[in-house]
């Protein structure tokens, strides 16, 4: 997976995220340096979307 997420717009990313899906939570898009797999997992399971779909939405931002 390529790296799209940088540390320094997470936190906008995260606000918006959270904005247009009110069921994720903090401990959803914890983003730990070198996991970003991880974090697409928590968020796929949480919005019921696919892989793809949730590298999609977050390259949106």
């Amino acid at each position: 997976m390529d790296r799209f997420i940088f540390q320094g717009q997470w936190n906008e990313i995260k606000g918006k995220l959270k904005q247009l899906f009110a069921e994720l939570t903090e401990d959803d898009l914890l983003y730990e340096e070198g996991k970003e797999d991880r974090l697409i997992g928590r968020i796929q399971i949480k919005l019921g979307k696919s892989r793809d779909e949730v590298i999609t939405l977050l390259h949106s931002f």
